[in-house]
């Protein structure tokens, strides 16, 4: 029977400190604290999937029992018999527990009893548990006095990806160590060594794919490997990784945000449906967006990382978007990024995928083509400024009551003009003051013809209203006697027996 495959992230697991790819500050801190002696008696790692927690907990078991020395070393030899144990997960005294099957304070109570016995063939015992924030309350308050003060030959290891569901009381009596994403660069040149020992044609371009398709994670970018490999039967290249991520190029996706920016709908949702037939992931296409807009932000003349070498992206794509930078401002990226988050959810919880994402590119043009808010405050602040800045209205003079009537006929206020012109006997006229007598006493006209000469004129006017007439005639009555000893319209009243002047109007 031939042997069963082993999948490459557990044949190409690391099994010492210098086969730790990605975690140089842990193995610094690890290995000085192993070569001074000074181990402490609980250790907990925590870090995203596929970093290296187990295997970092494995490799510290190892370096704390490995027989090639006669104390713990940082530099396990892998070949005796306790390190092939420990690395087979058989070891009687390095026990991998699994906290999400093993959650209750009985199971951890099994745990601690057996703790207080000496290891059968090993310096230490120790204990591995794994994903430790599924364990209960009641477990973890088993589990406190114990992890404090262990017995000497005790170590405990805990690894978590929810560092956050740990109680404090818990983090407090270990010492904690945050594994990081592995970088890009570091995945790239272990794929490629691994594709090597596998005798695998990789690409760079695949190779670039996959690293950042893993998302700093060793596991995943390994399992990716893996599925291509078997895909292309030893022949990994950039189309064949794309088609299996059902992803775009980068290409594609900088010509496509090219087209969005030109604000021309019609060619944009024609080059959408021409990526959704050749099979693209929506989302995938999303995430590439949400990076372009990412890099094109950090790109942007006003931040200033004009050569950006650490983005995924060649000179030629670069040096576009560069061009596009030229065009839009980094407000109109901010909320091209907003819209592309809130798009995420949308398109998750969508019946029709490709329905949302026609509406969002005729959003993403919409919101392109809006002002910033800085030109909305300009646009609103303009006529202010400007109207600040007109002259100031030159003061009007009057010097009679006649005057005063024909401003009042020639501004169309009807009402205070009749009123005016019929009923205010003027005593005395001069300009900013007038003395009157009111023959119908209202008491609202003072008031009115003030404010309202006030605006006209330009300066306040003082009425003096007087309580007894002196016969003073109206305006209206002045002009009408005006009119009559005129002879032209004496000999025409002349004309006609009984002939009145009516009205006078100009």
């Amino acid at each position: 029977m031939e042997d069963n495959y082993t999948v490459l992230a557990r044949k190409y697991r690391s099994q010492d400190f210098d086969s730790l790819i990605g975690q140089d500050v842990l193995v610094k801190t690890l290995t000085t604290a192993i070569n001074t002696g000074r181990i402490a008696h609980a250790y907990i790692f925590t870090g995203i999937r596929g970093t290296g927690k187990t295997s970092t907990a494995r490799i510290l078991a190892k370096a704390l029992n490995c027989l090639s020395s006669d104390h713990a070393t940082s530099k396990p030899c892998c070949e005796c018999e306790n390190c092939r144990a420990i690395a087979a997960g058989q070891h009687i005294d390095v026990m991998e527990i699994d906290a999400a099957s093993h959650t209750g304070v009985d199971n951890m109570r099994e745990i601690l009893d057996a703790a207080l016995y000496r290891p059968t063939n090993a310096r230490y015992k120790v204990y591995i548990i794994d994903e430790v924030h599924m364990l209960s309350a009641s477990a973890f308050n088993a589990l406190l006095k114990t992890l404090e003060e262990p017995p000497a030959h005790v170590i405990f290891i805990l690894a978590t990806t929810e560092i956050r569901k740990v109680p404090i009381t818990i983090l407090s009596r270990c010492q904690r160590f945050d594994l990081a994403r592995v970088p890009v660069e570091t995945l790239k040149k272990h794929f490629a060594w691994i594709a090597k020992q596998e005798k695998v044609e990789l690409s760079d371009g695949a190779n670039e794919l996959l690293a950042r398709s893993a998302d700093g994670s060793v596991r995943d970018g390994l399992s990716l490997l893996d599925q291509a490999i078997a895909q292309t039967a030893g022949h990994v290249d950039e189309v064949a990784v794309l088609d299996m991520l059902k992803r775009t190029d980068r290409r594609t996706v900088v010509d496509f945000m090219r087209i969005i920016l030109s604000k021309d709908v019609s060619l944009a949702l024609s080059k959408l449906d021409e990526i959704y037939n050749n099979g693209a992931d929506l989302t995938m296409l999303l995430n590439d967006m949400m990076e372009w807009t990412h890099w094109a932000t950090r790109m942007h003349p006003r931040i200033g990382i004009q050569n950006a070498t650490s983005s995924p992206y060649t000179v030629d794509q670069r040096e576009v978007i560069k061009q596009i930078n030229e065009n839009i401002s980094l407000n109109t990226l901010s909320r091209i990024w907003q819209v592309l988050v809130a798009a995420m959810s949308e398109l998750q919880s969508s019946n029709n995928q490709k329905q949302c994402f026609d509406m969002l590119i005729v959003r993403l043009i919409h919101i392109a083509d809006m002002p910033s808010v800085q030109e909305l405050l300009k646009q609103q602040t303009a006529p202010q400024i400007q109207a600040e800045q007109k002259p100031e209205k030159k003061e009007l003079i009057l010097n009679s009551s006649e005057e005063l009537a024909d401003l009042l006929q020639n501004s169309r206020e009807i009402m205070l003009h009749n009123y005016y012109i019929n009923n205010i006997e003027i005593i005395e006229f001069v300009d900013g003051k007038i003395k009157y007598f009111d023959r119908k006493e209202d008491k609202d006209f003072a008031k009115k013809l003030t404010l309202w000469l006030q605006d006209k004129t330009g300066k306040s006017w003082i009425l003096e209203r007087v309580i007894t007439s002196e016969h003073t005639p109206t305006t209206n009555e002045t002009i009408k006697t005006n009119v009559e000893a005129d002879p032209m319209i004496a000999s025409a009243m002349n004309l006609f027996e009984d002939a009145e002047l009516i009205n006078i109007s100009k």
